[in-house]
C-alpha cells in the first residue's frame, strides 16, 4: 500500500511538471522526492505490509487444486 502511495506522489509531481503548474514552497521537487522516498523506505522496511498470520482471516495453509495425500 505504501508503494502505491509513493507511486501516486511521484505521478502527481510528474503531472504538475508536465503541465508546467506554478509551484509554491509546499509543492517543490525536494518535498515530493522526500515524501516519495520516505514512503518507499517504509514499504521496504515492512511497515503496513498487511495482515499477519493468525489474525483471523488468511491464517493457515491454502491448497489450490488437489490436496496432497488425498488418494
Amino acid at each position: 500500500m505504501l508503494a502505491i502511495a509513493a507511486a501516486v506522489v511521484f505521478g502527481i509531481y510528474l503531472l504538475l511538471d508536465l503541465f508546467d503548474v506554478k509551484h509554491s514552497d509546499l509543492f517543490n521537487f525536494e518535498t515530493f522526492t522526500s515524501l516519495g522516498l520516505l514512503l518507499l523506505a517504509l514499504y521496504l522496511a515492512g511497515v503496513g505490509s498487511g495482515p499477519r498470520n493468525g489474525s483471523g482471516s488468511g491464517s493457515g495453509r491454502r491448497f489450490y487444486g488437489r490436496r496432497p495425500g488425498r488418494g
